[in-house]
């Protein structure tokens, strides 16, 4: 459907209901739904910090896990974007899917996951995917390409077919919401936005002109 076959009254949320909000399942069905339509990786999100001159900085990365707290992603440590959060845990994200016409907008503080969680995720990750994690130093200058790959050959050589264990670098964040704006195409640019801020009791709900 195009936009201007989107119906105006085609609501995000349905303004005369009254009630508990859950941010967090409508975006599991927006979600699901990017999954199914992106070309790739449907859980494509762009990641916002600022470095230590209050810079901004931000990059694509993957959503990796979702629950209740928060938004969950894995990184190196001592890349810019884990350096940039162990100094300053607040962080923005914005996930875009064209096919579908729609966007979400995240702002909230940042924490570390637990090592239990770190350890479990990078079980996950494929062997080359976990010898990388050790052969990168994310960020850095390096010299060619051809020593990154020689490293990774290398260690894989090592490990074998063994164990590939996590890197001590090597961890999660989650970001925290404050807030989440779900935003939707509209027929003639009236589209559809509404804001979720946590409060103590829950989330309240603001629809924004758009």
């Amino acid at each position: 459907m195009s936009a201007a076959d989107t119906p105006l009254n085609d609501a995000i949320f349905d303004d005369s209901l009254k009630g508990a909000i859950d941010p967090f399942a409508l975006f599991e069905q927006w979600l699901a739904a990017a999954r199914q339509s992106e070309i790739n990786d449907g859980n494509a999100m762009a990641l916002a910090t600022v470095d230590a001159d209050g810079l901004p900085d931000v990059r694509m990365v993957l959503l990796n896990g979702l629950d209740a707290r928060g938004f969950v992603f894995f990184t190196n440590l001592g890349s810019a974007k884990g350096r940039q959060l162990l100094d300053n845990p607040k962080a923005a994200l914005l996930f875009h899917w064209k096919s579908l016409r729609r966007q979400v907008r995240v702002r909230g503080d940042v924490e570390e996951v637990s090592t239990g969680e770190a350890d479990a995720y990078f079980a996950t990750r494929p062997a080359q995917s976990r010898i990388g994690a050790h052969a990168s130093a994310q960020s850095r200058p390096l010299e060619s390409r051809e020593i990154l790959v020689e490293k990774a050959e290398s260690l894989a050589r090592d490990y074998g077919e063994g164990p590939i264990p996590r890197p001590d670098y090597w961890s999660g964040f989650r970001v925290l919401p404050h807030q989440i704006e779900f935003w939707k195409d509209g027929a003639f640019r009236l589209h559809d936005r509404v804001v979720l801020r946590r409060e103590a009791d829950g989330w309240s709900r603001t629809r924004l002109y758009p």
